[in-house]
């Protein structure tokens, strides 16, 4: 096992380090958007607008069941950050393997209704009229890779807490490109139509997946875990639950808030009003990359240096994190208010495909 992998978020300084952290996570949260966004344009242009109604009517849904792997995975990896902090490696690997547990518990016994409750479920988030039958199409592809994409999530969360910032960002960007390789055969070559779509966006699920598992056999990894390490540890259940309970909440909110939103746009303005939400979300996710690349980059030095009872880089690892993201929000909120005829324009020149 190698030891020094997270040595340098308790020794390096914190402005260089969090710049290190959050630069590749930038990078990939950066692509990952572009991806979101060229993806719906190759959807609208090859597929048409409905279709774009469609995967935003289905992302609620995947995407929460994807979100126990998330907060599994934040909760998890502050307890392994601050393991590896104190050089208790043994407890970094029970909890990464129980990490694992969790999450494929969770999220099959969440899949296996989500599949059968099918047609009531699409509904209820917004799946009426035109849109109802593209929605079950992508919805019920999609949801076989929703346990892959778990685990990416949660693998992603516990390579950053090891302090392998780039590998976390390729991690990102190969299933990002793939989808959009995939979307271009499965739509434009084969005319699959959605079930292209939804075959794209699974099988960029699956690549994302093989690099994590590739990630955590090869060298670059302190955690090598066995059999022994899966078996699920009262206490330490109940720690990740506790710190991944508000990631959880956050994204239900989310869900509940597209439930309510998609439901209220199709009653007032059709298949239309659904579509133009879901191109906003996406611009909004666009816009946003450099903040989420802070609280990315900000988790592991803050969990590592508090498990070395490094309270001092503690501090200055918040202090610091907060004055970046509060910067780059500031920015952001300002382009937009001051060009958005400009971005609209842009927008509208994107190539046809």
């Amino acid at each position: 096992m190698q030891k020094n992998n997270s040595a340098i978020l308790g020794t390096e300084p914190i402005g260089k380090l969090l710049i290190k952290q959050a630069v590749p996570a930038s990078i990939g949260i950066l692509v990952m958007s572009l991806n979101i966004l060229v993806d719906t344009i190759f959807v609208g242009q090859w597929i048409g607008s409905t279709a774009i109604a469609a995967i935003n009517v289905v992302l609620p849904v995947s995407f929460f069941i994807a979100a126990l792997g998330m907060s599994i995975g934040i909760g998890g990896s502050s307890i392994i950050s601050r393991a590896l902090g104190a050089n208790n490696y043994r407890k970094a690997l029970k909890v990464f393997g129980n990490q694992i547990t969790l999450t494929l518990f969770f999220t099959i016994a969440l899949v296996i209704p989500g599949l059968w409750f099918v047609d009531s479920i699409v509904t209820t988030f917004g799946g009426k009229g035109a849109i109802f039958e593209p929605a079950k199409t992508y919805y019920t592809i999609v949801l076989y890779g929703v346990p892959f994409l778990a685990l990416c999530m949660m693998g992603n969360t516990v390579i950053r807490a090891e302090g392998r910032p780039k590998f976390a960002m390729y991690a990102m960007l190969f299933p990002s490109v793939g989808n959009l390789i995939l979307d271009y055969l499965f739509i434009n070559v084969l005319d699959f139509g959605m079930a292209g779509a939804a075959w794209a966006t699974t099988g960029s699920y699956l690549l994302c997946f093989v690099f994590i598992l590739w990630f955590f056999f090869s060298k670059h990894s302190e955690l090598k875990i066995n059999m022994s390490h899966f078996g699920l540890n009262r206490p330490i259940v109940s720690e990740i639950g506790s710190l991944g309970f508000v990631t959880l909440a956050r994204q239900a909110v989310v869900s509940i808030t597209y439930l309510f939103m998609n439901n209220i746009l199709f009653d007032l303005g059709g298949e239309t009003s659904v579509t133009a939400y879901a191109i906003v979300g996406r611009m909004l996710m666009f816009a946003l990359f450099p903040v989420y690349g802070i609280t990315q980059g900000f988790l592991p030095i803050a969990g590592y240096n508090y498990g070395a009872n490094k309270y001092d880089r503690v501090k200055e690892t918040i202090s610091t994190a907060l004055k970046y993201a509060v910067g780059l929000g500031i920015l952001v909120f300002v382009v937009l208010m001051a060009f958005p005829k400009r971005l609209q324009r842009y927008l509208r020149q994107m190539p046809k495909f």
